[in-house]
């Protein structure tokens, strides 16, 4: 996640950021471009928690819905 010089990420976008490199790297072990390609796309665990990580960092832990 990029921050700018006056704010430092929190923890949601450190949590996500680590789950990234948790994602390319099993990408990259499997010889994928995206996790779509992947027989395990849907009951894959890592994935599932890349999404919450994405959810959590967009929403800061709050639940509901997003404006965009």
């Amino acid at each position: 996640m990029q921050a700018t010089d006056s704010q430092k990420p929190d923890k949601f976008e450190l949590y996500l950021d680590e789950m990234v490199i948790k994602v390319e790297s099993c990408q990259k072990d499997k010889s994928l471009k995206s996790c779509s390609s992947c027989e395990l796309y849907i009951s894959c665990q890592l994935r599932s928690n890349y999404v919450k990580a994405v959810y959590n960092s967009m929403s800061k832990g709050d639940t509901g819905g997003f404006e965009f």
